[in-house]
């Protein structure tokens, strides 16, 4: 049988072991989903200044480097053609973000 004193230290070991389970298992990972998360943020802001650049450059270069449209009276067009390339780059962007490979497995009884 455990002695006195020693009823007091098994209790502070235990209470030590659960809080550093607790960190190792919490804590920890949290710390490094955050540095991911953070890469994720600042790539997906420098992507999107890329698209945003390129896409005016587009139009840029459709206004400037063409006569077609202000032959033809159509100075909207290229607004137009740009705005469709954006909603299909932005469609097929959200094709490839459906479910991974695990979860379409899943469905089709794999």
């Amino acid at each position: 049988m455990a002695s006195t004193d020693s009823l007091p230290s098994e209790a502070r070991e235990l209470v030590d072991l659960v809080v550093g389970y607790a960190k190792q298992e919490t804590v920890d990972p949290l710390k490094r989903l955050g540095k991911t998360v953070a890469f994720g943020v600042a790539g997906a802001a420098l992507v999107g200044m890329g698209g945003v650049f390129l896409s005016m450059a587009a139009l840029r270069a459709m206004e400037d480097e063409t006569d077609f449209f202000y032959e033809h009276n159509l100075t909207w067009l290229p607004y137009f053609i740009l705005t469709l390339l954006l909603f299909a780059g932005a469609g097929v962007s959200w094709v490839g973000l459906g479910p991974g490979r695990a979860e379409r497995g899943k469905k089709e009884g794999k």
